[in-house]
């Protein structure tokens, strides 16, 4: 399984509550960005060669599609000649609704795009506006619409929950909003206060109230139930999806296999030996320099001894439903979870379950993922 992870640094705007490495951008910056992030492609190709063609290529960001149709056809086109492409590979294009067009669509549809993610995140007017989106609930219908004619039938839609001002009842109203697009997929995403965005300042001068963690738990119990009623399957803490259509990309991550990334700002994983994880530093002068000189721009961020791989595994496995694997982890580490991690198997017995020899959390659990977790590392 080959993979490879695209960050596109750019959006119209900032949004208050964003903490990933994105800034605005103009036309002749993206023009620019993509000369380079083609030299980066050539670069990676030459120093981390695959043994088969690539299986996922996810271009996020900052907003992908703000890329041009011509532009993500070159993109692709140095893609496909240095790596290679499968006839089946799950390629992903986040995009904002305000941004796309039926041409737009089409034309990425056209260039090889068969998987969408559209950042609605509400279908509240007054809510986007306070998440400072730059479209209406119109426009992310409208989007759906015309992704529809466009040719996708693999659609994500996001959703944010856990917003100031909007308890569960508005909340369920718009998740019946989604459900009558008819998505594929859609991610959930509680909403957080992280350092340095606009949104941790007013919630620190009293702008702005966090939601208090009973309301949290019920809104997320309730998107919960009311996905499993429809059909959707929970196969990781924030994301569900109709049979069939799980990212395939994301379980790259949480699987810890190989994932290759090229852009400013992106982040690679290598699972040689107990893993290695590199990173493109979120400074485009500094991008712009390596590649002029034709030299690698990432650096190393963190590499993993057997424990360190070991926790890590176990973290990323119990996030998914399909938690870990025993006979994989044996055959990687040489014991059983529960031999390597005998202290946590004991105090979470009521919230793991075996099942087809894997070790799960209990859905109820993901609630507390991260409290229940730390008996691991």
């Amino acid at each position: 399984m080959s993979s490879l992870y695209l960050h596109i640094p750019f959006c119209r705007s900032k949004c208050p509550y964003c903490d990933f490495y994105s800034q605005p951008g103009s036309a002749v910056q993206l023009v620019e960005y993509v000369d380079l992030l083609c030299a980066e492609i050539e670069i990676l190709a030459q120093q981390h060669p695959l043994p088969d063609a690539l299986q996922t290529i996810f271009f996020g960001g900052g907003t992908p599609s703000l890329l041009t149709v011509r532009q993500v056809e070159r993109v692709l086109g140095e893609i496909g000649r240095w790596f290679g492409i499968s006839d089946l590979c799950e390629i992903t294009l986040e995009a904002n609704p305000g941004t796309l067009d039926e041409n737009r669509l089409l034309g990425f549809r056209q260039a090889g795009v068969n998987r969408l993610s559209l950042g609605v995140q509400s279908l509240c007017d007054q809510q986007l506006k306070l998440l400072g989106r730059g479209h209406t609930a119109a426009e992310a219908c409208g989007s759906v619409e015309r992704a529809r004619k466009a040719g996708f039938e693999n659609l994500n839609l996001d959703l944010m929950f856990g917003r100031p001002w909007q308890g569960s009842i508005r909340l369920a109203e718009e998740l019946e909003g989604l459900l009558t697009l008819q998505p594929q997929h859609i991610s959930l995403y509680g909403l957080s206060y992280e350092t340095g965005t606009d949104f941790s300042a007013r919630l620190q001068r009293g702008e702005l109230t966090e939601i208090d963690e009973d309301e949290y738990a019920e809104q997320y119990s309730l998107l919960q139930q009311r996905l499993k009623t429809a059909g959707f399957e929970q196969y990781e803490i924030s994301n569900f999806c109709l049979p069939g259509f799980r990212c395939r990309h994301n379980q790259v991550y949480w699987q810890r296999k190989n994932c290759l990334a090229a852009g400013c700002g992106a982040h690679s994983f290598y699972a040689a030996g107990w893993g290695e994880r590199r990173v493109v530093p979120p400074d485009l002068e500094k991008y712009r320099d390596y590649l002029s000189r034709r030299q690698d721009p990432s650096e190393q961020l963190e590499t993993f001894d057997r424990d360190g791989a070991m926790a890590e595994t176990v973290y990323l496995a119990l996030r998914t439903s399909d938690g870990i694997d025993r006979k994989q982890f044996y055959a990687t580490f040489g014991l059983q979870p529960e031999e390597a991690y005998p202290k946590a198997f004991s105090q979470l017995f009521d919230r793991l379950q075996q099942s087809d020899d894997r070790w799960i959390f209990k859905p109820d659990s993901w609630l507390v993922y991260d409290h229940l977790i730390s008996h691991f590392l």
